[in-house]
């Protein structure tokens, strides 16, 4: 390849790099004003849509997402441990998404997230080389996702980091 066609095609990948970031970042950025209640109006526009979906009271629960070198693991437990108001819905439902996204089906996190989700779509791809398991915890229940692929890792690291980012106070990083 000669030198103007190699600097030709590295602007155009650098251009699509920086189109790709740009896109990433105002995705997750989304609007920055602040509700007063330290939340951007992505996040009140996420947890309005969460209460469509989501059978708890976000209020009342957070969700944990914790990378792990093989997936990640995503607790959502109860504030009060003893709450069977939030247990047990949040038991119904994660059993539901397991099943869900076992089968490819991310129909709610796009629900609430947006289709343009970081990560959703190699995830909706790749269902098939994720096990998603359902344990139940005490205090809520456990999806825990397991792939040997790195690029299946990378989009789940993705997907906690945006919901980690949509959620605000109702999610953290898991230890």
């Amino acid at each position: 390849m000669n030198i103007a066609k190699r600097r030709l095609l590295t602007a155009g990948i650098s251009t699509a790099c920086i189109g790709a970031a740009l896109g990433a970042a105002s995705w997750i950025g989304g609007s920055q004003q602040d509700d007063g209640a330290g939340r951007t109006d992505r996040q009140e526009a996420v947890a309005e849509r969460g209460r469509s979906v989501m059978p708890f009271d976000l209020e009342e629960t957070t969700h944990h997402f914790t990378p792990t070198g093989t997936g990640g693991i995503q607790d959502v437990i109860a504030d009060q441990p003893d709450d069977a108001k939030q247990v047990g819905p949040i038991r119904t439902h994660l059993k539901q998404e397991a099943k869900a996204f076992g089968q490819g089906d991310f129909g709610d996190p796009a629900q609430i997230h947006g289709d343009s989700m970081p990560g959703l779509a190699a995830l909706e791809e790749g269902y098939e080389r994720i096990d998603v398991r359902y344990n139940e915890r005490t205090d809520g229940a456990t999806l825990t996702y397991t792939t040997d692929e790195p690029a299946l890792i990378d989009a789940l690291h993705d997907w906690f980091a945006a919901q980690l980012s949509d959620h605000g106070d109702h999610a953290e990083t898991g230890h």
